[in-house]
């Protein structure tokens, strides 16, 4: 009886000593479940950030070659998520088109109605000087992805783009910080991150002349005259 009685003893011992275990670990798991949820609320909010560089030849020509440059400064205390890049031609064809560089041709019935305005280079995006391609592919075409930019950090991303299209364009570009859109980048005051530049692409030549050291070079003045 006496042996009963100690091995009942200690059975509720072991018991009571299961269940503050279970106890702990259930404390544990739901401390876990609130700071996984948490981090997952982390991301969402505003991030400001700064466009320290912003450029892109504003004169063009069919053929010529040319680099468009975004540089965006994390302004803020905290790692965005994802700096993202959306670019889009101005206008319902520019809007309507999936290419970030092209438009949507309104003709009926043709079999890849989008075209480009601009041909992007293979290899690119770049990034910060790197000589590998940068710029993830999105659900969207025409956003690039540049990955997180911690506090202070700015990422420059280059794209190189010939001219096959002559006209007058507007490309907008619009900065994000992540792709899950609960994540706003702002400029300063508040504002949306983004800007746009103007173009013209001209499908006449330039005049050259050759210099004394054997450089081609365009005439000022003229080719702007014929146009």
């Amino acid at each position: 009886m006496g042996g009963d009685r100690r091995h009942g003893r200690h059975s509720r011992i072991a018991a009571a000593a299961a269940g503050a275990v279970a106890a702990a670990l259930a404390l544990s798991l739901a401390a876990c479940g609130e700071e996984s949820s948490s981090d997952a609320n982390e991301a969402a909010g505003k991030y400001p950030v700064k466009v320290v560089t912003a450029e892109f030849p504003a004169k063009q020509q069919l053929g010529e070659t040319t680099l468009l440059r975004l540089g965006v400064r994390n302004t803020g205390h905290k790692t965005l998520p994802a700096l993202t890049v959306t670019i889009s031609v101005g206008g319902k064809e520019g809007r309507n088109s999936m290419l970030p560089f092209g438009y949507r041709d309104p003709q009926v019935g043709l079999a890849q109605p989008d075209r480009p305005i601009w041909a992007l280079s293979a290899r690119y995006p770049k990034a910060n000087g790197s000589t590998t391609r940068a710029g993830a592919e999105t659900s969207s075409p025409k956003t690039f992805d540049f990955g997180p930019l911690k506090p202070g950090a700015t990422t420059e991303a280059v794209w190189k783009l010939s001219a096959v299209k002559a006209g007058n364009y507007t490309l907008f570009y619009e900065i994000g910080a992540g792709l899950g859109g609960t994540e706003k980048a702002e400029a300063a005051a508040g504002t949306e991150a983004g800007g746009s530049f103007s173009t013209k692409i001209s499908d006449i030549p330039p005049e050259v002349e050759v210099t004394d050291n054997g450089e081609v070079v365009e005439i000022e003045g003229k080719t702007d005259k014929r146009r």
